[in-house]
């Protein structure tokens, strides 16, 4: 028996540990199986792979294993982002996609996500059926079906190019930092510029599997540099796309970080004010509150679902979703893809800024005034399983009414964790105050326990972070 265990968004393990050669062909040999059964065959399948170490050579053990199953592939013949590979799917009504990266994670991981005909991951119905074939006997087909190599960025590249006013960002004058952390965004956003010429400097955009010194994570520690450099280079803003430019980050003119919840809000609202497109909001249960009042002020629903894009792909192929996201920098807009995408979520704000005469950090300060300051903080707390289990159990024991993290407890909402709505005497004199929210979550496959909160300033957010923390550590309420 393998190693293989498919997650919310496919499988990823270790290079050479479990994530070998054989175990790929593990994998590959269950999605053979599935698209025989449950999906048009002949169709095909799209594969991509990103920058990765091994990661051509998996894509290419991938489509050997599809291909002798009867299945013709697509193979990407470069480095390819994993929103492209989507985008190749749906374009290509392929029956699905395989794509070889790891995403966000450390240099030594890879992994494996299947994309599904829709142009989006599979939902947790195909990624359960999938699994049920794993370490099945994959039946040969009579003669192997061909293996194209393709270059499904073009395509891609025509699109997101098209979604934005390339015209209006130039004219605005701003100049952007590009960082796409060594991973597969690269000179995607650089070569759009350079056509436009749109002044831009481009940072980490060489192929480099170790992803020296960081995890390609557009988050704090590793995007310190892209503080630094967007300063240095005078530029208006800084977006950064992680390892296969799915997820964003940002930096704005004076170097702070804009986190995912900031740019979520400035999309949704210059959706709403300037284009008017139809269509509700989905978020997910530990993103900003001010996505609600924005919503609400434009008369659109907002659906509150659990943690992980797979929700947002989910609503977004049931109902009229104009745009949906997550904490940890995926958002995805309907018209384009189920999916998330970093490198047209850049391009947005650079026509968000050009259309609203703001730098990136004007935009933040303008919804912060209209909305009431939200500010955000996150820590993730690497703890044993007993430690784990025995925070989580004590603070589903706390009731409305009663203390947590020295404040009394408004109400608590438990879709996915546990949140505590906080009674905070800081934010009491703040106009139009973000509520203060706590949500602790343990991780179902790490000794890992990640605590969230919003709040109505830096300070009050770290200060009740801080409490959660030492209530986790000292094993007793706080």
């Amino acid at each position: 028996m393998s190693t293989v265990k498919f997650g919310t968004d496919g499988w990823r393990g270790i290079i050479a540990d479990d994530f070998t050669f054989a175990n790929v062909r593990v994998a590959a040999s269950a999605i053979a199986h599935y698209v025989l059964e449950h999906e048009d065959a002949a169709a095909g399948v799209c594969i991509g792979w990103d920058t990765r170490f091994g990661s051509r050579s998996f894509a290419r053990v991938v489509a050997e294993v599809l291909s002798g199953a009867g299945i013709p592939v697509q193979l990407a013949g470069v480095v390819t982002p994993t929103p492209a590979l989507s985008f190749a799917v749906r374009g290509r009504k392929a029956a699905g996609g395989v794509m070889i990266t790891s995403s966000h994670n450390p240099a030594e991981w890879n992994g494996v996500k299947y994309k599904a005909s829709y142009g989006g991951s599979g939902k947790p119905s195909i990624i359960a059926s999938i699994e049920t074939y794993l370490d099945k006997p994959l039946p040969a087909a009579a003669t192997p079906a061909p293996i194209v190599e393709v270059d499904f960025n073009p395509e891609y590249i025509a699109a997101i190019t098209q979604f934005v006013d390339l015209a209006a960002i130039k004219a605005s004058g701003y100049k952007f930092l590009i960082d796409t952390m060594y991973g597969a965004g690269r000179g995607v956003i650089a070569g759009i510029f350079t056509q436009a010429g749109i002044p831009f400097v481009e940072m980490r955009a060489e192929i480099n599997p170790a992803f020296p010194g960081i995890n390609p994570e557009p988050i704090l520690p590793h995007i310190a540099e892209t503080q630094q450099r967007v300063v240095a280079e005078k530029c208006d803003a800084g977006f950064v796309t992680d390892g296969d430019a799915d997820r964003i980050g940002a930096v704005d003119e004076h170097g702070n970080v804009v986190d995912a919840h900031k740019i979520f809000a400035i999309l949704l609202q210059w959706l709403l004010e300037r284009k008017g497109w139809p269509g509700d909001v989905t978020r997910a249960f530990n993103t900003t509150l001010m996505l609600d009042r924005i919503s609400a002020k434009y008369g659109r629903t907002l659906h509150e679902h659990g943690i992980g894009f797979k929700y947002v792909c989910d609503l977004m192929l049931e109902k009229d979703i104009l745009i949906g996201g997550e904490e940890s920098g995926g958002v995805g807009i309907s018209r384009h893809l189920p999916e998330r995408d970093g490198l047209l979520n850049s391009l947005l704000l650079a026509n968000v800024m050009a259309d609203e005469k703001k730098t990136l950090g004007e935009l933040v300060a303008a919804l912060q005034a209209e909305y009431g300051e939200h500010q955000y903080g996150r820590i993730d707390m690497h703890i044993d399983d007993a430690l784990k289990v025995s925070a989580i159990e004590r603070a589903r024991a706390v009731k409305a009414g009663e203390q947590f993290a020295g404040m009394k407890v408004l109400r608590v909402e438990t879709m996915d964790g546990i949140k505590f709505f906080l009674e905070n005497t800081a934010c009491a004199g703040k106009p139009n105050a973000a509520e203060t929210w706590l949500l602790l979550r343990a991780s179902g496959t790490e000794p890992l326990l990640r605590v969230y909160c919003e709040s109505c300033s830096v300070e009050s957010v770290n200060a009740v972070l801080e409490t959660a923390r030492q209530y986790v550590l000292a094993g007793k309420p706080a």
